[in-house]
């Protein structure tokens, strides 16, 4: 019996599904990456960190930052060389073979499927407070379903073209830019002792010493998963040679700094451990300390616009993950096919969209943000691999317009920061991520072992 011709995919659409339309810019790329991350950073992560790590969780978070930017810069050299849609799973099916590629993009899906529920319900929780702060009470925990709720409306909103997406994308973020950084601002000089008396800082370490730092680390690291959901919709992206790394190493830069500031802010008007107690809206508490009421109102606004813009990008860039491993035939094809009247992956999204209502149900925020981060963190340290193994080889498809600095050191630093603070994680977290790419694998192993992957671009 003749053997079965193994496929070869080497091309970015297939007649059969459609081409995605580049509709997103500069600014549309940036607004994705700091959409997402300032979301979790500033209006979930603070309490919780301050609790774990105290003042030193500023430290956390720029540990964060220093591993987000060791990654960014390899992807922004693999996204020039090959700007389709699929982000991480692109490169390392191409650089490390299909296997991998199977593993990374399953396992990219449904790591972008947690961390949209951890951002729904964190949408949740400042949509309840709302309510709270209006006087209406409720008598269960309303964070699940008001989570439930925009996520169904999101995935909605979505499957009517990414331009309208983006649009909204970039009037949050610009919105939500000048709320921080006036709050922020603020905050600074009053915990500085420019209003009021000087804030008595309190130990910076907490009493574990470094062990909680790099445990927080792993824990708030879901806030810096913005940068690499651009690269996941580079499809989308116009100019992607330059507006891919920008919009990358730019988003990282900005939230970084945000952090640190908001962690220093939060900790100067309360100790960490009453920081610790107000749980995912601690900063509207922060903000009610500094300037009553309207400051609290303010903060409950721009955490919805934050918590809003994170899922929002979130479940674009899930779908994309989809749209991009059927297209490439380890998922059915049937979930590449683009709607022709409105250029979005229908299916797709229905796919990502379902699975995140359901975990964003459950309301575990901790549990969902740390296998989001186990699932990207290892596709972070095989990216930085891709490229050294790339570099090496150097195929003759292989031109990025951006070429990432440091030789091979860089991406090799890159790879093993990022292997290295999945240490740090829960054994719960690392185990359902463990599972999840064995199953990953065990799907490409039965029904995607004979396609294979060019790089041909």
């Amino acid at each position: 019996m003749d053997e079965a011709p193994v496929p070869s995919i080497d091309h970015d659409v297939d007649a059969e599904t459609g081409e995605l339309e580049r509709t997103i810019g500069l600014v549309g790329g940036l607004a994705i990456g700091i959409g997402t991350m300032v979301g979790a950073g500033i209006f979930v992560f603070p309490g919780l960190a301050a609790e774990n790590a105290g003042p030193a969780a500023s430290l956390s978070f720029a540990i964060g930052a220093v591993v987000a930017l060791l990654v960014a810069l390899p992807t922004s050299e693999l996204a020039t060389a090959m700007p389709r849609s699929g982000g991480g799973y692109v490169y390392i099916s191409r650089g490390l073979g299909t296997a991998a590629g199977a593993v990374v993009g399953i396992g990219l899906w449904i790591g972008l499927v947690f961390a949209s529920a951890f951002y729904l319900v964190g949408l949740g929780n400042y949509a309840g407070q709302v309510l709270l702060e209006v006087g209406i009470a409720v008598p269960i925990d309303p964070a699940p379903v008001l989570g439930v709720a925009f996520g169904v409306s999101l995935t909605v909103l979505s499957l009517f073209g990414t331009e309208n997406t983006a649009v909204l994308q970039n009037g949050i973020v610009v919105l939500l830019l000048v709320i921080l950084t006036l709050f922020l601002g603020y905050g600074s000089l009053d915990a500085l002792g420019v209003f009021g008396g000087e804030s008595v800082p309190e130990r910076f370490f907490p009493p574990g010493g470094i062990l909680p730092v790099f445990r927080t680390a792993a824990l708030v690291f879901t806030s810096y998963l913005g940068f690499a959901q651009v690269a996941t919709v580079a499809g989308d992206i116009e100019d992607p040679g330059r507006n891919l790394p920008l919009a990358m190493v730019g988003s990282v830069i900005v939230v970084g700094v945000l952090y640190v500031v908001t962690i220093f802010v939060a900790t100067s008007a309360f100790g960490s451990a009453r920081l610790g107690e107000f749980g995912e809206t601690a900063m509207v508490e922060v903000a009610r300390e500094f300037v009553g009421l309207p400051g609290a109102v303010v903060i409950l606004f721009a955490g919805l616009l934050a918590t809003f813009s994170s899922a929002n990008a979130s479940i674009l860039s899930s779908s994309r993950a989809v749209y991009a491993v059927s297209r490439d035939r380890i998922l059915p094809m049937t979930a590449s096919r683009i709607n022709l009247r409105y250029g979005t992956p229908h299916i797709a999204l229905t796919l990502a969209g379902g699975p995140i209502v359901v975990l964003t149900a459950t309301g575990q925020v901790a549990l969902l943000a740390e296998v989001a981060s186990v699932l990207h963190l290892v596709m972070y340290g095989l990216i930085c691999v891709t490229l050294i193994k790339l570099r090496r080889e150097s195929p003759s498809w292989y031109d990025p317009s951006f070429r990432c600095p440091g030789s091979w050191s860089l991406p090799a630093a890159g790879a093993v920061t990022s292997f290295g603070l999945i240490v740090f994680m829960q054994p719960s977290s690392i185990a359902i991520g463990v599972v999840i790419m064995i199953a990953s694998y065990l799907w490409y192993r039965m029904n995607a072992r004979d396609v294979e992957l060019k790089g041909a671009f």
